[in-house]
């Protein structure tokens, strides 16, 4: 008879790699940190996101991805959730991925109150309805995603006119530039969506 504990060390079956990506890769024993947070994510969300599954067949790349996704998304920072969401998927419709713009897409829906935010911003953030401050935020976040070493004083100085600090570029540019690497990982892997994203905010 498996003990409970080591029924929680192991990523369910239902929870492979090989079933959320286009690799044949197998999952990996949770660490007991990474199991306590995958049975957070079911409370909290009702499902572990795809992206962790992905991550799962190695927990030295999970435990990395995991931590640096939450002190770049959830830790305390002059942006909000709502506006490290908006870089999220801005940069993601530019580099058009499938994965990060519908799990992204439905974070804006769902901290915005606003479905129709999350729909613009996939499509072309120019014709959403934003504060100059969401303006300027997001033309340095495409700038990062699309021509990085363009990047001048004058782009900078834009941001401190909107009413960023210093420590709110770095942070405009670290997620810019994490969800950058994101989907091109998502895609070169063929990471598919969880399909509740898809009715969240709506």
């Amino acid at each position: 008879m498996t003990n409970k504990k080591s029924e929680a060390s192991m990523v369910p079956s239902r929870q492979n790699p090989a079933d959320v990506t286009a690799l044949d890769l197998k999952p990996a024993p949770l660490s007991p940190e990474m199991a306590a947070y995958f049975t957070k994510c079911e409370e909290k969300l009702g499902f572990v996101p795809n992206v962790l599954v992905a991550y799962g067949h190695a927990m030295p790349k999970l435990e990395t991805f995991a931590a640096f996704y939450n002190e770049l998304m959830l830790a305390p920072s002059g942006l909000t959730k709502l506006e490290r969401e908006m870089i999220a998927v801005v940069v993601s419709a530019e580099n058009r991925c499938w994965y990060c713009l519908v799990a992204h897409g439905a974070a804006v829906r769902q901290l915005s109150g606003r479905p129709e935010l999350g729909e613009a911003l996939a499509f072309n953030y120019r014709a959403a309805d934003l504060a100059p401050r969401e303006r300027a935020m997001l033309d340095f976040a495409l700038k990062v995603a699309r021509a990085s070493a363009e990047i001048e004083e004058p782009d900078r100085a834009r941001l401190r006119e909107a009413g960023f600090s210093e420590a709110e570029i770095w942070d405009i540019a670290a997620v810019a530039a994490f969800f950058a690497m994101s989907n091109r990982m998502a895609s070169a892997v063929g990471m598919q969506p969880n399909p509740e994203y898809h009715a969240q905010g709506r």
